[in-house]
């Protein structure tokens, strides 16, 4: 959502400005030859068009915010619209609808085009239903041609989903995480349908009445309100807790250089092999504070040790094994997120063989992300330079991981590893 939200702040960039130039122009010439071509419906009223591209408008100023667009109650009006203007029109009211809608954007629209031809673009989902309609002779409207509307909502989503994946080009987005989120608004949609081709039973003749529901569409305005202001409050949220890490970094490279550049450098990796894992957004998140903060307790560190140019007398290294200890009870005091990670901060030196410390956890009784943790910190270390040995080559550094997959380390982490750095 923060990433959306910075793109439409950005603007669109020459790439997207031509993808939807190209899917606008597609759109407007399946919208002109619908209306010339498509004829059944009832007869043509410039009033009750007007009317309809009002509620359009207006329904679609009320936005669900997801994950990389919004989900919008527009099928309330959307599926009377169907049946209460000629079939062919529809598609033109829509679009229509949609660009009277951009009025309410600031600053305007209308002073730079392509700016609206995004929403020429979402024109497209009108053309699947009336499509159906017309062939499956689905006018006028009865119950019986159920399966018709069925297979119209359907045609919908299609064609929604064929301009939803253009639109992710053009911004640069994933067509996977498009689908990931698009559902959502597909729900809704199939939700609203039902409530809404009732009310065009009910308002046949009658089409005005179509306005009653605009009570509703109030309603559901507030809660997509209610449902941004929480949004923005998380999102705010996130960035403290990632403020406080970063922080607690900084103090970490204030006191010793190579730990805090180490730990951003096991950031970077840890985050490779989360989307290679394919970890939940969650997971993901956790697992950039663990990777950022895995070395925090070594604050509680003398220097002299952490330092030391040779090798660790006995003593000096069980100092160095209690700041997992130190790091989970830093955390816990800090509380929140940062303190729902503490215990998998205190993990990440456990080994897959269970020859680790401090609680000797063995396989998948160590948690994932401190697996993950874990096997980048090593193979960062082992490619970075430290006071008592030069750094290793990459290649040399996956070898090792390699030959201690299952012993030291969680053999598919270290796959997933080796992956992300070949693709590097």
């Amino acid at each position: 959502m923060r990433d959306t939200r910075a793109r439409w702040e950005r603007g669109l960039g020459a790439r997207a400005r031509r993808l939807f130039a190209a899917s606008g122009f597609g759109v407007g010439a399946g919208v002109g030859a619908a209306a010339i071509v498509i004829h059944d419906g009832p007869a043509f009223s410039p009033a009750r068009f007007a009317v309809f591209v009002a509620l359009y408008a207006l329904v679609s100023r009320v936005e669900f915010e997801v994950g990389t667009g919004y989900a919008v109650p527009t099928q309330l009006v959307f599926v009377p619209m169907l049946f209460a203007l000629p079939l062919g029109l529809v598609p033109l009211a829509v679009t229509a609808g949609l660009l009277l809608g951009a009025a309410a954007d600031r600053p305007l629209p209308y002073r730079d085009p392509a700016k609206l031809l995004p929403r020429v673009a979402n024109a497209a989902h009108s053309l699947g239903p009336v499509l159906v309609l017309a062939v499956a002779h689905g006018l006028p409207l009865r119950w019986e041609a159920w399966p018709t509307y069925a297979a119209a909502l359907a045609a919908q989503f299609a064609f929604d989903l064929a301009a939803a994946v253009i639109g992710s080009f053009a911004n640069g987005i994933s067509p996977r995480t498009v689908v990931g989120f698009v559902w959502v608004a597909y729900a809704v949609d199939a939700s609203l349908a039902p409530i809404a081709l009732a009310l065009a039973f009910e308002t046949s003749g009658r089409y005005t009445l179509v306005a009653l529901v605009l009570p509703l569409v109030a309603l559901l305005r507030y809660f997509g309100q209610e449902r941004q202001r929480r949004i923005d409050q998380t999102l705010e949220l996130s960035d403290a807790y990632r403020g406080t890490a970063f922080l607690l970094g900084d103090v970490v490279e204030a006191d010793d250089a190579y730990t805090g550049s180490h730990s951003r450098h096991v950031v970077d990796l840890v985050l490779g092999v989360a989307d290679q894992l394919g970890f939940p957004p969650a997971d993901r998140r956790d697992a950039e504070f663990v990777a950022l903060l895995h070395d925090v307790g070594k604050i509680r560190v003398p220097s002299e040790i952490i330092n030391k140019p040779g090798p660790l007398t006995t003593a000096e290294r069980t100092v160095i094994e209690q700041h997992t200890i130190e790091g989970e009870q830093m955390l816990s005091r800090v509380g929140g997120l940062l303190g729902q990670v503490g215990h998998i901060v205190r993990s990440c030196h456990e080994r897959w063989d269970g020859n680790g410390y401090p609680d000797r956890l063995a396989g998948e009784a160590i948690p994932l992300i401190a697996r993950v943790v874990c096997a980048c910190d090593a193979f960062s270390a082992m490619t970075t330079d430290r006071p008592y040995r030069a750094a290793r080559t990459q290649a040399e550094a996956l070898a090792e991981l390699q030959r201690c997959a299952g012993t030291q380390f969680d053999p598919h982490v270290v796959a997933a590893i080796v992956a992300v750095s070949a693709s590097v």
